[in-house]
């Protein structure tokens, strides 16, 4: 009997061995994936960016409504409430009620309440405004909408726009000027970090200056004056390339520091004097020897830019140097809260703010959670 057990024990233990032995040999990136897999907070920050950047991608299917639309009868309505319930009976498809409107005779302010008389129930996959996805081809499908009816779950601005369906258009451009503008980071880091570690002597000597002097200059007026040197008849799409571009200059000065203090630690090592006695040029050594090694912290550099850079196109939106309507991002909607009786007539002009920081935060925990996952002392 005891023998038995053993026997079944055997396979077990040496499975189980065998697995750990795996991981003696696994690869830098697969042990990275292990640890990055065990921390909560980026598996849950990376699951809320994979749902924003889907609406930003899909942002004309998901939104009920062209950001523009306007409805003049409904201003500033307030976000219409989901139900399942109504007059004491339970609905099995959700609805929101209509608004009855009155004016207030002391303010004149109009007055919106829920009229229990007309239901208009939500329905999935419905047949809405026309609209030409990604520009490509014109459709009517939305994710969700009413047949007769309006559907506002954010609430209309002071235009009687939709909030909700300006927000997901807002959330394609505010999401892709992060991804863009690191790019371009990523690229200028990557070649002047570069040259100035590798080679040193000048090179490094101006390199290093030169970022100082970008260092110390207040970052906000100089986005403000690049911003402001766009020509104001520029189309929309060319003054959001503009704006990704000025984000971008600003932004490269970190990872070049970072890239610059990895060489000088590097370029001496025995493979990279094996590379130049091979014949291997500059350029090689540093694309395909020495930034491979830390490519991994370039990676966590460059997931904590992103939200840099959303702050920054936001801030420059806000303050009204940056996109301009009809562009509809974050920073733009924000900008139309910046009256104070807005605010007060309409709290729910806010809720852009809301977006931004659940994008940020998202991003800032999966960059933590690589950071750690890059550690090779972590367990």
């Amino acid at each position: 009997m005891a023998a038995d057990t053993a026997a079944r024990g055997r396979p077990a233990a040496a499975a189980e061995q065998d697995r750990a032995e795996e991981w003696y040999v696994a690869s830098q990136y697969r042990l990275m994936w292990r640890r990055l897999t065990r921390h909560r907070l980026a598996i849950f920050g990376g699951v809320v960016l994979a749902v924003l950047y889907l609406v930003a991608i899909f942002c004309e299917f998901v939104a009920p409504y062209d950001p523009s639309t306007k409805n003049t009868d409904l201003l500033t309505a307030p976000p219409q409430r989901i139900h399942f319930f109504g007059q004491g009976s339970f609905s099995p498809r959700p609805f929101v009620y209509a608004y009855t409107v009155a004016e207030d005779p002391v303010t004149w302010r109009k007055v919106y309440a829920d009229d229990p008389e007309t239901r208009f129930p939500i329905r999935w996959f419905v047949r809405g405004e026309e609209y030409r996805f990604w520009g490509l081809f014109k459709t009517r499908a939305h994710l969700f909408g009413v047949d007769d009816g309006y559907v506002f779950l954010l609430g209309t601005d002071t235009l009687g726009r939709d909030v909700f369906s300006r927000i997901m258009y807002g959330t394609r451009i505010s999401l892709s000027i992060g991804l863009i503008g690191v790019a371009l980071s990523f690229i200028l880091g990557l070649t002047i970090g570069g040259v100035s570690g590798y080679f040193g002597g000048f090179a490094d000597a101006v390199v290093q200056r030169s970022i100082d002097f970008l260092r110390s200059l207040p970052v906000l007026p100089v986005w403000m004056a690049l911003a402001a040197a766009l020509p104001a008849n520029w189309p929309t799409i060319r003054v959001y390339f503009g704006i990704t571009v000025i984000v971008s200059l600003i932004g490269w000065t970190g990872l070049a520091r970072v890239v610059r203090s990895k060489l000088l630690s590097l370029r001496h090592e025995d493979f990279v004097m094996a590379a130049v006695v091979a014949g291997a040029h500059s350029g090689k050594i540093i694309s395909r020897h020495l930034i491979p090694g830390f490519l991994s912290y370039v990676i966590v550099s460059l997931t904590l830019a992103v939200p840099n850079m959303i702050l920054s196109e936001t801030a420059l939106s806000f303050l009204g140097l940056g996109l301009r309507p009809p562009v509809v991002s974050w920073g733009v909607l924000l900008s139309e809260a910046q009256n104070l009786h807005a605010i007060a007539l309409a709290p729910w002009l806010l809720l852009p703010g809301l977006f931004i920081i659940v994008a940020v935060l998202a991003f800032s925990f999966v960059g933590d959670g690589l950071r750690d996952a890059a550690d090779p002392y972590a367990n």
